[in-house]
């Protein structure tokens, strides 16, 4: 589907644009006047000067209006058209130079500088190549890349191409053709015209009030009633509306004492009784606006702070929910009028505003572990030597007397058996039960405690760990429409029996530790029959256990034994796998049988589901057992943990016995939250042999900073304390006292940098803080979290949407860092860009910049660059089929960066689109500006750009809500220009 000639309507693929017509329709409804009115209007409009307008007369009922052509703006008398200077606005939203031209305005570059397609900024002109981006191609407006290395010129809407191929002659259909009143398009270009009360300037396009004119206005001001001279008093009833308009600036009327002149809204008479003075409606109350007013010719215009929204009313100001947004927080966000805080979940930190990464706990005071940390994702663990123990603090390692026992007692077992024509799986957890519920369908069960080194490179530790070898095995499955269960599970007919017989069982086997992690994953496209397809569902369950040198016989070494476990663990991995595809694994914790997954019933199947283990049902929703109480199966609800007990988490199925030895009557009551809760804890600065009562402080040269600790650190390089009983490294009488992004060197008694990846933003410490996640620090000696940065280049490629953004955007981006993406649309299709807001220093020349262009070579078409920090939106097109971007900053550089979205659309439609974006007005008001700002207003207007079907997801009251009025008459006046070039 083509277009049609110019001068001719288009004719078709017409969707997008009857689209566009139900949008502006939709958000404007017409004016339908009163049901009851005057017999019949007159239309001032039909005569031969126009009624007295210069450009467009609109007749409405008992009245009529003057309108401008774009680029124009109504005088104060109400008929006039004058230019507007669009420069005064954001310097038109030109990056260098604007220069204002009667009905329209030019932007200009600075000498090394050409204007790129946007025709609104400017790129570094390339000294060498054949290309666009040399200047000697002679192209007046846009230079196009042309099949065999050579070039060819177009030009921008409103100008046809010279016959040299070069040149753009201007036409009437932009900036009026530089015309103040009429135009007219001749061979030799636009011819200019004035009103019949109007005379050509010698400019040949202005147009000044006749002589005549003005004195008759003139003498008509100065008449007065009260004079005595009859022949004044003949004219004055002589005057009616059908000359001259009566000398009304706007609306005249005959009375039987003369002509009545009267205003419209926006306007107040004068005393002379004729001249219309615009109000300026910001005196009074604001202009009703709940943040800033501007008065404007007849009118006045309302915005918002930053942070609020416009709404339909074009007064009131809405606070911007930016969580409601697709990408605000990593984790949990927290809106706030005018603005929004992110935060992150326990065991990870929060870096560049927006962005979560785990946090490393071992890398401040070995995470109080008193011999190894190991640190794993979202938390850590303390583990101790060969011939010690974990102590119930989890953090200090007590002596294991008599060495290790020659059978490690089994946290977990696995028994399966057969049952129903296939096998049926028990995962049992003895002890050490902790649950994590996940978000949405997930959760997972941890049992037992897990050896050192777990989760990171499998390998034997015998020598740090005794005459032990771990084994790790592990494996995930995925299940197709299926769902995490954990809820107690149902009766099989035979009955569910919790331990199956032994003579019965195919695997049985015990471990030290285990993990079960059930998650949802994708959705699964739809059919016509299941339109709402459930997700995928995968199970990972990680088991661990020890073989010591007390299982090793004469004919099978240590060696032997770890290969004959393995090969009895993947026999049970392939019953396991079988047992879940056939919804017969199960868990008991508690002492209560529990589903790990099941597939989605049908629609018909249906039923109220109970809610999760360590939930309870709280009102029509399920809430989660708090700290202090746990989720008792056999009762099905939230109980109180008993005396002696306690439990610090949410959502948990067990309480953990108070670690004080004796009569656990002379412990706390119950719904203890915390191990302080059970009593007698030793405070920071002490310790004592178990971590109770009775403590001792601890020792000059060492300190503790945690209670219920067995042991205080020592200083190090022979340093003292201030006092017994210090409480951090700070009590400690270093030689000199260390600044931000130093640590103290307890060797050397010198301040050390602290190297790069880590920061420290206290003084006196003796350890820099790892960054968290995948973030590093561009140098050494960081002082401060926001130096952490995430290094990778964000951003989504789509076919139809998508966006780029810089390394850790919404924080500073590295330095030092390059990043490169290709948009590739399908067949048929544009680029479309907006860049809401770039962030780049200026203080160095041109140090850190973005590119946008056809192909990687320095001599392909660019479409965009730049190495400034703009805070106004700027949208343009790709001229290329496929835009290649690359983002650079130097060594010495940091700022916000970017976040640039993007749309692909019918080519059809080029001609359009860039007409709209080309136009400065899109960009002068504050509140259009906003609107290229709003991500949730950019997400709806490329989501119909993309798929024009999805503009009926939005309704017409949605459409009205979504756009200020003064943006739907700009998109009108564009489309109705598309359809129609010329009148």
């Amino acid at each position: 589907m083509g277009v049609a000639g110019r001068g001719c309507p288009r004719a078709a693929p017409a969707l997008l644009l009857l689209l566009l017509l139900l949008l502006l329709t939709a958000a404007v409804p017409p004016y339908r006047g009163r049901a009851e009115g005057p017999p019949e209007d007159i239309d001032e409009c039909e005569n031969e000067l126009n009624g007295g307008c210069v450009h467009d007369c609109l007749n409405i009922p008992g009245n009529y209006r003057c309108t401008c052509f774009d680029g124009f703006t109504l005088a104060h008398d109400g008929h006039n058209c004058l230019d507007v200077d669009e420069c005064l606005e954001n310097n038109g939203g030109c990056q260098h130079t604007c220069l204002n031209v009667m009905g329209s305005y030019e932007c200009r570059c600075q000498e090394g500088f050409f204007l790129s397609d946007n025709q609104h900024t400017c790129i570094h002109r390339s000294e060498e190549g054949l290309s666009c981006m040399n200047k000697n191609h002679g192209c007046s407006h846009i230079c196009m890349e042309a099949p065999k290395g050579s070039v060819a010129c177009e030009c921008r809407p409103g100008f046809e191409l010279a016959k040299n191929q070069r040149d753009c002659i201007l036409t009437c259909n932009h900036g009026n053709g530089g015309c103040q009143h009429s135009c007219e398009d001749t061979a030799e270009g636009p011819e200019c015209s004035c009103h019949p009360r109007y005379k050509m300037h010698s400019d040949g396009r202005s147009c000044l009030e006749r002589e005549d004119i003005a004195l008759e206005v003139m003498e008509s001001n100065t008449t007065s009633v009260a004079d005595g001279d009859k022949r004044v008093k003949r004219r004055l009833l002589m005057e009616t509306c059908a000359v001259n308009n009566g000398g009304c600036d706007r609306t005249c009327k005959d009375t039987s004492t003369g002509v009545h002149c009267s205003c419209p809204v926006g306007f107040t008479l004068q005393m002379d009784g004729k001249t219309c003075k615009d109000i300026d409606e910001c005196q009074t109350r604001n202009g009703g606006c709940d943040h800033f007013c501007r008065n404007t010719v007849g009118s006045f215009d309302c915005s918002c702070k930053k942070g609020f929204k416009l709404l339909t009313d074009e007064k009131s100001c809405q606070d911007v929910d930016e969580c409601s947004l697709d990408r605000t927080c990593d984790h949990s966000c927290i809106n706030h009028p005018g603005t929004f805080t992110c935060a992150c979940s326990e065991g990870y930190t929060l870096y560049g505003f927006t962005h979560c990464g785990d946090t490393n706990e071992c890398s401040v005071n070995n995470g109080g572990c008193q011999q190894v940390c190991v640190n794993t994702v979202g938390s850590y663990e303390c583990h101790c030597h060969s011939g010690y123990k974990l102590h119930w603090n989890k953090k200090d390692c007590v002596e294991v007397k008599g060495g290790l026992p020659t059978s490690l007692s089994p946290h977990v077992s696995l028994q399966c058996g057969k049952s129903g024509g296939g096998d049926r799986c028990f995962l049992r957890c003895h002890s050490g039960i902790h649950l994590s519920p996940g978000l949405q369908e997930a959760y997972s069960v941890t049992c037992g405690s897990s050896s050192p080194l777990r989760n990171k490179q499998q390998k034997s530790n015998d020598s740090a760990f005794g005459d032990v070898a771990t084994v790790r095995t592990s494996v995930t499955f995925k299940l197709n429409e299926g769902k995490c269960s954990l809820k107690k599970a149902e009766l099989f007919p035979e009955g569910l029996r919790p331990v199956l017989p032994e003579k019965h069982s195919s695997v049985k086997e015990s471990f030290r530790y285990a993990n079960l992690t059930c998650s949802s994953g994708k959705q699964v496209p739809g059919g016509p029959g299941r339109p709402n397809a459930p997700k995928e569902m995968f199970i990972t369950v990680e088991f661990e256990l020890e073989t010591n040198q007390k299982e090793v016989t004469v004919s099978c070494d240590l060696s032997c034994i770890v290969k004959r476990t393995e090969k009895r663990l993947r026999k049970a991995i392939r019953t396991l796998r079988k047992a879940a595809h056939r919804e017969q694994l199960h868990l008991q914790l508690s002492g209560v049988n529990l589903e790990v997954a099941k597939k989605s019933p049908r629609t018909s199947e249906r039923q109220i589901e109970s809610c999760a283990m360590g939930q309870d049902h709280g009102g029509n929703q399920c809430v989660s057992c708090r700290a202090g109480t746990y989720y008792d199966g056999a009762q099905e609800r939230c109980i109180l943990c008993p005396n002696g007990t306690f439990q610090n988490e949410e959502g948990q199925i067990t309480c953990e016995p108070c670690p004080r030895p004796g009569s656990p009557g002379t412990l706390k009551t119950p719904e203890a939250w915390n191990v302080s809760e059970c009593g007698g804890l030793c405070q920071p600065g002490e310790y004592s042999a178990d971590g109770f009562t009775p403590c001792q402080p601890c020792a000059r040269g060492t300190f503790q900073p945690e209670a219920g600790r067995t042991s205080c650190f020592p200083c190090g390089g022979g340093l003292p304390t201030k006092h017994p009983g210090a409480t951090s490294f700070q009590d400690c009488e270093t030689r000199v006292q260390c600044s931000p992004g130093h640590f103290y060197n307890t060797t050397t008694h010198r301040c050390i940098r602290c190297p790069a990846g880590t920061y420290q933003p206290e003084f006196g410490k003796n350890h820099c803080v790892s960054c968290p996640g995948n973030t590093t620090t561009d140098f050494d000696g960081s002082t401060n979290i926001t130096q952490c940065k995430n290094r990778r280049c964000g951003g989504e490629l789509g076919d139809f949407t998508g966006y780029i953004e810089s390394p850790n955007y919404p924080g500073n981006y590295p330095a030092n860092t390059e990043c490169t993406w290709t948009i590739n649309p399908p067949p048929k299709r544009r680029i479309l860009i907006v860049v809401p807001e770039i962030f780049l220093p200026i203080e160095d020349d041109c140090g850190d910049y973005l590119v946008m262009r056809k192909t990687a070579s320095s001599n392909s078409v660019t479409t965009y660059e730049t190495c400034q920090t703009y805070e106004r939106p700027i949208a343009f097109t790709s001229r290329s089929k496929r835009l290649w971007i690359q983002f650079k900053s130097n060594e010495g550089n940091s700022a916000r960066g970017f976040q640039v979205p993007y749309v692909t659309y019918d080519e059809d439609y080029q001609e359009l689109i860039e007409d709209i974006v080309r136009d400065g007005r899109l960009y002068a008001s504050e509140n259009h500006q906003e609107i290229l700002k709003d991500k949730k207003l950019i997400k709806a207007l490329f989501d119909v750009l993309a798929h024009p079907q999805n503009y009926f997801k939005y309704t017409a009251q949605e459409s009205r809500e979504m756009f200020p009025r003064s943006f739907i008459r700009l998109l009108r006046s564009k489309v109705s220009r598309f359809l129609r070039p010329y009148k």
